[in-house]
């Protein structure tokens, strides 16, 4: 996602408390690994362990991730500075549609529901492989969407 879009549509500006934009799509590339693990193994706690990590990026915000904290420790010190930053809002977002895809599916998986697990990690896995892949971020995209139908028209 554009950082300028993500600017224009939330009022960010550049000097303000942006993200290195390299960070999400580390995380959407560790979100991957995660999720094809759970489709593959069916595995309920692979999708409880990815249920926690969404919930911690949704609610206490992206540096407090594990995988956030991976980035900034482990990668982030052995790359150069970013060519810009960008607001954190969408991306958080994102982490929030992931953890009710997620969640939902786990709820499913622990009332009984056959391929509750493998459906819903399948689905998230698409949405974190596409960023991860190419950067398309669908999370930050609906994001967008909402701000732009949020906004107030010109006369």
């Amino acid at each position: 996602m554009s950082s300028t879009r993500a600017r224009e549509s939330t009022g960010t500006e550049s000097g303000s408390r942006g993200i290195d934009p390299r960070g999400p799509r580390f995380a959407a590339a560790v979100t991957s690994v995660v999720l094809a693990v759970a489709v593959l193994t069916g595995s309920v706690w692979v999708l409880a362990f990815q249920v926690l990590v969404f919930a911690v990026a949704a609610v206490a915000g992206l540096q407090y991730s594990p995988y956030g904290w991976a980035y900034r420790t482990l990668v982030r010190p052995r790359l150069g500075p970013p060519a810009e930053l960008e607001d954190p809002a969408p991306p958080r977002f994102a982490q929030a549609v992931g953890l009710v895809v997620t969640g939902v599916g786990l709820v499913f998986a622990l009332a009984g529901a056959g391929l509750a697990v493998e459906v819903a990690a399948g689905l998230a896995f698409v949405a974190a492989i596409l960023n991860a892949a190419i950067g398309l971020c669908l999370g930050c995209e609906l994001y967008l969407l909402i701000a732009r139908l949020r906004a107030p028209r010109p006369a």
